[in-house]
């Protein structure tokens, strides 16, 4: 009798047999009912924040009369924001309601009993999902720093015109190792500084910041190789004692190296500017030509560094994790299936928050902070994907 059932076993291996070959039929198949609830899910989701954007911002420009030009550009402007926070969850639950839908008419089961995996018969959806991951990642690194900083600027300058042109007044900046405090009276992204004053600190035994000197300069400008130069200096030398200034000294000319003064104008104007204005790349930049840059500030950047690049996975990760709980659920329907899929996007979310706060404000690490909620997700995704593969 065992024999028997062993020798049926083999015949049913050697006539389904496992296949990782391109199935046309199959896989476009696959992708025509994937794609029709991805795309009516994408675009209900970004109707959706385009109604938020209008309740929240339409109020600013009709109060000060723009034009429908200028409207439409702002909230054109918002939308790449918008996609980049949709994919994920768009991407899982159309995943979840077409293995939902395959389950009920028992096409996954008629998939499975041919020989194909699990993994295999969703390899047109992990196509996509790679693909949209990518789209996401250039979004985040790209277009949504641009398009932020553009938004940000139309809407400021309808209530005051000259916003741009003032934005840079005033500008106050610290240094990376908190050892410098500038102070611009109109700051020159590209240009010459105008009314300069620049504070030098240091710390004693007992890390006290106390003032080392100041100067005051009617104009100053970096020079690349060479360094700061400030023109009409009045430098004024504080005691390390008794902490009083001392004599001013008055000059036509000071110039400080790149090795005392390491930050250059581009490293002041993404200092002030939001992280989400920045690209990874700009970030990386920072962390690594600022090695003496305060701890708590380098957890900082580093904890957003490893949350971006880690964000667009997430796509991806959607498809890792959407095929196994819809065919772990398969039998309790669609409605079964988008309900898991909300609470698993919702619980991502939510850690990814808490792992932020935490890896901020240096309770743990950058790398636990930005990563750890991805890797759960990569790991629970996993378990069900080896549990439900074969």
């Amino acid at each position: 009798m065992l024999k028997k059932d062993k020798g049926i076993a083999d015949a049913q291996r050697e006539n389904c047999k496992r296949t990782f070959f391109f199935l046309p039929t199959l896989d476009f198949y696959v992708l025509r009912e994937f794609m029709i609830p991805f795309s009516v899910l994408l675009f209900a989701f970004l109707l959706l924040f385009l109604i938020g954007d209008i309740f929240n911002d339409l109020s600013d420009f009709l109060e000060h009369k723009a034009s429908f030009k200028i409207i439409a550009r702002y909230f054109i402007l918002k939308m790449p924001g918008n996609i980049r926070f949709v994919l994920p969850i768009s991407v899982l639950l159309a995943c979840m309601y077409t293995l939902a839908n395959f389950g009920r008419n028992k096409e996954i089961a008629a998939m499975r009993s041919s020989g194909l995996s699990l993994i295999r018969c969703g390899c047109a959806i992990y196509c996509v999902g790679f693909v949209v991951m990518l789209v996401n990642f250039w979004f985040n690194e790209q277009l949504v720093p641009y398009t932020e900083q553009e938004a940000t600027l139309l809407i400021e300058k309808q209530k005051n015109p000259n916003y741009e042109a003032t934005m840079y007044n005033m500008l106050q900046y610290r240094s990376a190792d908190k050892q410098r405090d500038w102070l611009f009276q109109n700051f020159d992204k590209s240009g010459v500084q105008k009314d300069v004053i620049l504070k030098k600190y240091f710390y004693n035994d007992k890390n006290e910041k106390i003032l080392e000197w100041d100067i005051r300069a009617t104009e100053a400008y970096f020079k690349p190789g060479t360094g700061w130069i400030f023109k009409n200096v009045t430098r004024t030398p504080y005691h390390k004692t008794l902490r009083l200034p001392g004599n001013p000294e008055k000059m036509p000319e000071m110039q400080i190296s790149e090795k005392e003064i390491p930050e250059q104008p581009k490293d002041i104007v993404n200092a002030v500017k939001p992280p989400e204005e920045l690209s990874s790349w700009v970030i990386y930049r920072m962390l690594n030509d600022n090695s003496s840059m305060v701890p708590s500030l380098r957890g900082m950047y580093e904890t957003i560094l490893y949350y971006r690049l880690a964000f667009p996975t997430v796509c991806f990760l959607c498809v890792f994790l959407g095929l196994p709980l819809a065919a772990k659920n398969e039998r309790g329907g669609i409605f079964l299936s988008i309900i898991t899929a909300v609470a698993v996007i919702v619980l991502y979310q939510l850690f990814t928050e808490i792992f932020l706060v935490l890896g901020k404000q240096g309770v743990v690490s950058p790398l636990i902070g930005g990563l750890t909620p991805t890797i759960i997700f990569l790991l629970y995704g996993w378990f069900f994907v080896v549990r439900k593969s074969g």
